[in-house]
């Protein structure tokens, strides 16, 4: 989606080491990956990304052929779809003062609204979905970063993001577990102004009746989930963890399951969404 945070994660990808060409028409991608990627081979061959949204107007149309084409090929492109709730993007168009690309005569909901219909199959297809609605860009950038990162190690990525539900659930979660059945450390007036990262506030978390109980079966439910993501193929994951404010509760917990979840095979890493919010 426009707005969504595409110009951050084409910087990651640069910084990683990716040939990132910027909106490309996509009736020219069969082309590029045959002159990156055919043969002769280059031997310094790149990572290769092109980053293609609703910029490119009329010739946009082709990206759905363009990826079947690869595929019939040989080539599998890996699609990361970038999205954002209506609210983050008026909010963001209106505070860099520049119009929706499809907005024309209309309101900025208006072309948001277009460009949702546009995509909404692309959505459907993709590999990967972020949403970036509560992010800053170092967030994003930490999240966009081991979804490109090499082939070789972890087979499986899996993101724990900490949230308040107050602030909504996140869009792209594929799991979505609330950590509101335990007391809220944020009514003992010496934890308050500490997070879940902080020891005190972890330890009165994890001591409660039942904390340990639900990481030990969220560690078992994950067991026979990503044997069946490593055999579909899937490579990344996110499991969203919600307390009420995101700060003391799911932060505590979205750490103690890094520590669980982490092996030779799956690496996991934590994004702290809301964070900071109060």
């Amino acid at each position: 989606m426009s707005g969504a945070g595409r110009s951050t994660a084409a910087n990651v990808l640069e910084d990683s080491g990716w040939y990132v060409i910027d909106n490309l028409p996509p009736h020219l991608l069969v082309s590029l990956v045959e002159l990156t990627h055919g043969t002769p081979r280059p031997a310094d061959l790149p990572r290769l990304a092109a980053v293609v949204d609703v910029r490119a107007r009329g010739f946009f149309a082709h990206l759905q052929t363009a990826m079947n084409e690869l595929a019939e090929r040989g080539w599998k492109p890996s699609l990361v779809f970038l999205d954002a709730t209506d609210e983050a993007l008026v909010r963001r168009f209106e505070s860099v003062r520049r119009p929706h690309p499809l907005q024309g005569e209309g309101r900025l909901l208006d072309g948001i609204t277009r460009e949702r219909e546009m995509l909404a199959d692309l959505r459907a297809r993709a590999d990967v979905v972020i949403d970036t609605s509560g992010l800053n860009v170092h967030q994003l950038a930490k999240k966009v970063h081991p979804v490109f990162s090499s082939e070789r190690g972890p087979k499986l990525r899996i993101a724990l993001m900490s949230f308040g539900f107050k602030y909504g659930v996140p869009l792209d979660a594929d799991f979505v577990f609330d950590m509101r059945f335990l007391p809220n450390p944020f009514w003992i007036p010496e934890l308050r102004p500490f997070t879940g990262q902080d020891q005190p506030v972890a330890e009165y978390v994890m001591r409660q009746p039942g904390a340990e109980e639900f990481l030990d079966r969220v560690v078992d439910l994950m067991v026979p989930v990503t044997a069946g993501y490593l055999r579909e193929g899937r490579r990344y994951v996110t499991l969203a963890v919600g307390c009420t404010g995101g700060k003391h509760r799911s932060v505590a917990t979205a750490e103690a399951l890094r520590q669980r979840l982490s092996s030779d095979e799956i690496a996991t890493f934590v994004v702290h969404r809301d964070l900071g919010q109060e």
